[in-house]
């Protein structure tokens, strides 16, 4: 049996693309061990739908929503100075939120919005957020990534899929990026207390890909026929955020709960330095170490 804390009372988690899919249920599970718990969405009412179905789920008042378009630099910004005016801690940060998209489409910033939504986002709010993290040790970083990463590559030279865009590359790009960014900032932050790690949560049966058209979206929903419930999905990401078993855990990635190896290219540190700096560089911050 997994020991888990008795209880995350007074804890302050934050969960983005927390109003659906596994999102929703990784949140409700901080809830229900106590924590306070932020709700990452983009829309306002269901975001206010999702914390009152936990709130009564749950039978815990301190859950709260707070609104970012997270493929937008700028609300990403404003999310983290909002939670800053109002929370001093930050215990668990569960950067969650993800798409894969069948067009080339950019974002306000102009970038490739698979990249910037599935890889940026992460890198800027998880950085953003960093000294309230460090300031509430022992804390933790959970990634989502995917098996999709396997096979992928960072392409630095048409990073944005300008030249050549494939969906399912794109997609993969952005979840080797995950992994790269976890293993590049837990070794930034060593000895620091706090924990960053990657999972794959299996393919979920759940909204994932519903932007999607054509042969994309038939193909998810075949596939959808055989996947697992957000429920059963999210055991991983709770898992991390949870419990004791992996309380010193860091720089690794999980599968079901337990650790495995991932790509060749995503244990290239220098692949993962590099993909820092352009990140840092994409995002107008600075936070080298």
């Amino acid at each position: 049996m997994v020991e888990k804390n008795k209880s995350l009372k007074g804890k302050v988690c934050m969960v983005t693309g927390a109003t659906a899919g596994i999102g929703v249920v990784t949140a409700r599970a901080l809830a229900q061990e106590g924590a306070k718990v932020i709700v990452v969405g983009r829309n306002k009412e269901k975001s206010a739908s999702t914390v009152a179905q936990i709130k009564k789920q749950t039978g815990n008042p301190d859950i709260q929503y707070m609104l970012a378009d997270l493929s937008i630099q700028k609300e990403v910004r404003k999310l983290a100075e909002d939670f800053k005016s109002k929370f001093t801690r930050l215990d668990i940060l569960v950067n969650n939120a993800g798409a894969a998209f069948d067009k080339h489409f950019e974002t306000a910033d102009g970038l490739e919005m698979t990249f910037a939504l599935n890889h940026l986002s992460y890198f800027l709010l998880t950085n953003l957020l960093l000294d309230t993290i460090k300031a509430s040790v022992p804390s933790r970083i959970i990634n989502v990534s995917s098996a999709a990463h396997k096979g992928a590559k960072i392409n630095f030279d048409d990073l944005q899929g300008k030249k050549k865009y494939g969906a399912m590359r794109a997609y993969g790009q952005s979840k080797l990026a995950n992994i790269l960014f976890t293993y590049e900032l837990a070794r930034k932050l060593e000895g620091s207390g706090v924990t960053s790690n990657a999972l794959h949560p299996g393919f979920v049966a759940s909204s994932f890909g519903s932007n999607m058209s054509g042969a994309f979206r038939l193909l998810i929903r075949f596939f959808q026929l055989f996947a697992l419930s957000s429920e059963k999905g999210a055991e991983t990401s709770i898992y991390l955020a949870t419990s004791l078993d992996v309380a010193n855990t860091t720089g690794k990635y999980f599968v079901k709960k337990k650790e495995v190896s991932t790509s060749v290219v995503s244990y290239d540190n220098k692949v993962a330095e590099k993909l820092w700096k352009v990140s840092e560089g994409l995002t107008n911050l600075s936070v080298s170490s």
